[in-house]
């Protein structure tokens, strides 16, 4: 228990539809996503690389891996936030995004920051 309190990153999503970007006769999907990572654990951590996993509506999966989040690898102190917006592109006009944060604590730790599923979907496709 001691160990969850130290290491306590918090992870929110917020995607939008970008209609301009997107060409729906050509089956392309563009979508933002504003991100918000909040250190609520005892300890700074550094971001050090992300996992998503991206689903699109048809079932295909797509993974993405790399250094940071988009470009940086942010150090978060206790009770600070970092934030950051990205994009995606997917070939159905629904889909699901989730993932996780692989973070360095101060005291030599890594652990996950898991990002929640949450659904990317243009407007007026789901009821």
């Amino acid at each position: 228990m001691s160990e969850d309190l130290r290491y306590q990153i918090d992870v929110s999503v917020t995607p939008q539809y970008l209609p301009e970007q997107s060409q729906p006769e050509q089956n392309r999907y563009a979508f933002a996503y504003k991100v918000v990572i909040e250190n609520n654990g005892q300890l700074p951590a550094q971001l050090l690389s992300r996992h998503w996993i991206i689903t699109d509506g048809d079932g295909q999966v797509q993974e993405v891996r790399g250094a940071g989040v988009v470009g940086e690898q942010p150090l978060i102190a206790p009770g600070q936030k970092h934030v950051y917006t990205s994009g995606t592109l997917m070939s159905s006009s629904v889909g699901i995004m989730q993932g996780s944060y692989q973070m360095l604590a101060a005291d030599g730790h890594t652990f996950d920051a898991i990002i929640a599923p949450f659904r990317l979907a243009v407007p007026g496709v789901l009821h």
